[in-house]
């Protein structure tokens, strides 16, 4: 697994993908100098890089920055892999971006504007790093939750449906990347049905309920 960035949601899912057994490769901005700390922390599983690096490393790439950086993803490197994009647009760190504005691109479609021939997969997106660690439940788990995933390829949802699946949940699909607009900031599956943040540990949600929330959405 290769990430490029390693802030909240990053550093999260790395420390359940090593719990799962995966190796992984982490990056951000600022140097793997940076995040020499975390990967000690995470174990010998995981090791900082840079972005380039982590994206060629990864057999699965997580791209968890903001979107005004999206301009910066090694694109070159993430050419017919499997990416994770986990990312929400937020104007008042973001800037005005007018296709996001005017909801004439979701926020993944703008991203593959950035990486063209990548296999790009929305999820991760819509809940809170916090609970997402203390949810995950093994398979077969009567209080597992689910998670949506939005893309455009068959295979690369496939293959992070298994990746979900490993590190302790079960999957909704929730469309293309067009639709993936059902999961963005403010929807009603965005956050709530995993509790408020107030409370750290969350709550499980069934796959009834997280595709009744993608349904309630409006644009």
């Amino acid at each position: 697994m290769g990430f490029i960035g390693s802030g909240s949601i990053g550093r999260t899912i790395a420390r359940l993908a090593v719990g799962a057994g995966h190796q992984v490769v982490l990056s951000n901005s600022r140097g793997p100098e940076t995040l020499v700390d975390t990967a000690e922390e995470l174990g010998p599983q995981a090791s900082a890089a840079t972005s380039e690096e982590a994206a060629t490393a990864g057999g699965i790439v997580v791209v968890t920055v903001p979107v005004s950086a999206f301009p910066h993803v090694p694109a070159a490197q993430l050419a017919g892999k499997t990416v994770i994009d986990t990312c929400n647009y937020g104007p008042e760190r973001d800037g005005r971006i007018p296709e996001l504005d005017s909801k004439s691109l979701t926020s993944s479609e703008l991203l593959l504007q950035y990486v063209p021939d990548a296999l790009l997969v929305k999820a991760f997106n819509n809940i809170f790093y916090k609970h997402l660690l203390s949810l995950a439940r093994p398979a077969g788990a009567a209080d597992r939750s689910y998670l949506p995933i939005a893309g455009d390829f068959a295979p690369a949802k496939a293959a992070v449906t298994e990746f979900i699946d490993s590190i302790g949940y079960s999957v909704v699909d929730a469309g293309t990347l067009a639709d993936s607009w059902r999961q963005a900031t403010g929807t009603p599956v965005w956050g709530t049905p995993y509790g408020p943040y107030s409370n750290e540990k969350g709550q499980p949600v069934a796959e009834d309920a997280i595709r009744a929330a993608l349904a309630a959405a409006t644009q």
